[in-house]
This record gives C-alpha cells, sequence and structure tokens, in this order.
C-alpha cells in the first residue's frame, strides 16, 4: 500500500492514492480547508469500522437508513506528542436488522476485522457503543 504527500502551502498537503482520490491535511486552526492527521485517524477507526459493519450487514439482507458513528479521541497530557490513550465510537444506526446483529457486527468488526483498530491496539482503548433505532443496545460479552 502506498499514498504521495504533496506540500500545497505554509502546513497545508495534499494526500494522493493510486486512484487519484485526495484528501486535505493540514495543522489545526491553520488550514480550516484540512483535516489534522489526528482527526483522520479518528476518522479511519470509524470508517474502516463502518466498511466492516455494513458489509456484515449487507450479507444478512438487512436494509440501513441512517448509520453515523461519532468518535472523540482522548489524549495523554503533556509531553511533545499527544497521542490518543483511548477512543470512543457512538454508533447509531436505524435498519430492519435485529439489534443483536447490529451489535455483533459493530463488535466483530473492531476486535477482529478493522485493520486501522489493530494497528492501534493495544496502545489506545477501543470503546465503543451503540443505539439502533435509538434504543441503546448492549453487547455481547467479548471474546
Amino acid at each position: 500500500m502506498e499514498v504521495l504527500l504533496t506540500h500545497e502551502k505554509g502546513l497545508l498537503f495534499s494526500g494522493t492514492n493510486p486512484a487519484g482520490a485526495r484528501v486535505s491535511i493540514g495543522r489545526p486552526g491553520e488550514s480550516p480547508e484540512a483535516t489534522s492527521p489526528m482527526e483522520m485517524l479518528l476518522e479511519a477507526v470509524a470508517g474502516c469500522s463502518s466498511i466492516d459493519v455494513l458489509m456484515i450487514l449487507e450479507k444478512q439482507k438487512a436494509s440501513v437508513d441512517r448509520y453515523q458513528v461519532r468518535v472523540e479521541g482522548h489524549r495523554a497530557e503533556g509531553g511533545a506528542a499527544k497521542p490518543f490513550t483511548a477512543i470512543d465510537l457512538a454508533f447509531s444506526v436505524d435498519t430492519d436488522a435485529l439489534p443483536g446483529k447490529v451489535a455483533r457486527a459493530v463488535q466483530l468488526s473492531l476486535e477482529k476485522y478493522c485493520s486501522v483498530a489493530k494497528t492501534i491496539d493495544p496502545a489506545v482503548a477501543i470503546r465503543y457503543t451503540l443505539e439502533v433505532n435509538g434504543q441503546a443496545v448492549e453487547f455481547p460479552e467479548k471474546e
């Protein structure tokens, strides 16, 4: 896997993948049109997991009317670098799938299939909650 990072101006960069898709990367507060690298990591965890979850639900022939993940990263205090110590993902799904099936899909993704989550595990605690059709759903015991 390979991407190309190109300096645009100041502290603004563009990232391009082999297919030509581009993202803007910049320093928080200096490039309002860009996403910061740490924000990109949060988006990467949510995006990776979401692809897994929707693929699992699709295999179950479930229809999804709305899907959203709110992600919050918690960073270390002090020091030059402030890495994430924990990431909280709040999944909200409107679907005809049984809530337990959605919970299992989320759990499988974050604990087994999502390459981004596995890359930062165990250094970063990944915690998650789920609402299906507006109702909180409990997760089965971890594998």
